[in-house]
């Protein structure tokens, strides 16, 4: 009920900046919904395919609808629904952080935080620089230099944020589980942290915002409404989840998975229509040769980006933890982490509607190249990084294609295998089964006898102390 809600909010909010009737609006809220179970039913018929995902599945579902609805209105338009990017930071982008802080796998998360943290916050702001200054020294080259300085500072913020859902789907978390740590979690704090720095760019109106108590309370404090999602979800998948029934938690975790799934899939449904805009088209005037010089460039800075600071910040860690017990960060997997970094998504495509659009329109001759030239990148870099996404990372770690192909399981999102866990040492393994539970509590104990960071130490004292008593769940000791 509470997924049919939100959803019936979404659809209805987009609609209300469409045109037409009341009449119209309801066939579209059916059209956009039916279109939408479509790629549900798609994507898990296509869920172990070596070569697709969710993602790419919708992006060419989309443009299979934005082709239909395009010839039978003549060439007039190719939506549905008619988008306000505003929807994506109300109703869209919350769901999808906080599921990913709820399924979170805490033990390797924190274990790994501070390099998560400098591939998530430093990477971003690395990668937009080289980006921003990028875009700014070889667009005039190719004859586009209408931008002005706010708009490289948000295209750098644009094309920092990631989209690593290829590579997750093809990383085994039991086979490499810091490899798969330093992705996810990555992903997650890059995402959000390149919201923060756009918003610092843009300076958005967050009084239109009325969605989410936690979210709201941050942006209204002035502080990052999405990283406040994300470590809610964090803290209520350790501390809520004693608290409810099996029952309940079992649709707990299934409500904020759909929820998280329905959002991003509405906005790839949503890129593969607007690839077919023909007014945006139109409206950029900028000849073939010039969009194909622009599309270079941010796909060349794109790469540069990633490696300017992935391969730097992996030596420093594998510097830094070298006396520790940590896995290091191999070549091959920092080539991985650099690779599953390449793809761009959602956030991308909202934050550049929100920079270059008003409600999803524009008039601007040079915005609405700057909006074509997104989503060229997001479709070449969803299908064409996504379809290589498998073999090489099966031609770099060799023992993951072997995994797989014996039916090896990645693992669960589920935070029930580990709610009986500390929440900073827990073991996140994707089985039930005692054999796994088992290894985690000598893990645990090992942790408890030998603490890698003195800070998992007091943690867990104010944690037993304070927290649990009041809160919920066994101690650690």
């Amino acid at each position: 009920m509470a997924a049919a809600a939100w959803w019936e909010t979404l659809v209805v909010a987009a609609a209300a900046d469409g045109t037409g009737g009341s009449s119209t609006t309801v066939v579209s809220i059916c059209m956009f919904t039916t279109v939408l179970c479509l790629c549900l039913v798609a994507g898990h018929l296509l869920e172990e395919n070596k070569w697709v995902n969710e993602s790419i599945t919708a992006l060419v579902i989309g443009c299979i609808i934005g082709v239909i609805v395009f010839l039978l209105t003549k060439g007039k338009h190719s939506h549905i629904l008619r988008f306000d990017e505003q929807l994506f930071f109300i109703y869209v982008l919350p769901p999808i952080i906080f599921n990913a802080g709820f399924q979170v796998k805490k033990k390797q998360f924190f274990h790994n935080f501070m390099t998560i943290m400098s591939f998530g916050v430093f990477g971003v702001f690395i990668s937009g620089a080289i980006v921003s200054a990028g875009c700014y020294w070889l667009f005039p080259k190719v004859g586009f230099g209408e931008l002005g300085a706010v708009d490289y500072l948000a295209l750098g913020a644009i094309f920092s944020s990631t989209d690593t859902v290829c590579t997750l789907q093809v990383i085994n978390q039991d086979e490499t589980p810091r490899l798969y740590s330093l992705v996810f979690g990555e992903g997650v704090v890059n995402d959000a942290t390149a919201v923060v720095l756009f918003n610092a760019i843009k300076d958005l109106d967050i009084s239109r915002l009325k969605a989410y108590l936690s979210y709201m309370l941050a942006e209204l404090l002035e502080l990052s409404g999405i990283l406040t999602v994300f470590f809610c979800g964090i803290v209520m998948s350790h501390y809520a989840w004693h608290n409810v029934t099996e029952s309940s938690r079992i649709t707990t975790k299934h409500i904020f998975a759909t929820l998280s799934f329905i959002a991003e899939t509405f906005i790839f449904l949503y890129v593969g229509m607007d690839a077919l805009d023909i007014d945006k088209w139109r409206t950029s005037k900028e000849s073939f040769k010039t969009s194909i010089g622009i599309f270079g460039i941010l796909i060349l800075l794109i790469l540069l980006g990633r490696v300017a600071f992935v391969f730097p910040i992996s030596i420093l860690s594998n510097i830094m933890s070298g006396s520790s017990e940590r896995t290091p960060i191999t070549f091959k997997h920092q080539v991985v982490i650099w690779w599953a970094g390449l793809m761009r998504g959602a956030v991308s495509i909202a934050l550049a509607y929100n920079q270059f659009t008003f409600s999803g329109v524009t008039s601007d001759p040079v915005h609405a190249t700057i909006i074509t030239s997104t989503i060229i990148v997001v479709f070449f870099t969803t299908l064409v990084f996504g379809f290589l996404t498998r073999p090489l990372i099966s031609g770099m770690l060799p023992h993951q294609s072997r995994a797989l192909s014996r039916g090896h399981s990645t693992g669960s999102n589920s935070p029930k295998d580990d709610f009986t866990l500390p929440f900073l040492s827990g073991d996140e393994g994707a089985s039930g089964s005692g054999i796994v539970l088992e290894q985690a509590k000598r893990s645990l104990s090992m942790m408890l006898e030998r603490p890698v960071h003195t800070v998992h130490i007091y943690w867990r004292k104010f944690d037993d102390r304070f927290m649990r008593p009041i809160f919920g769940g066994p101690r650690s000791h």
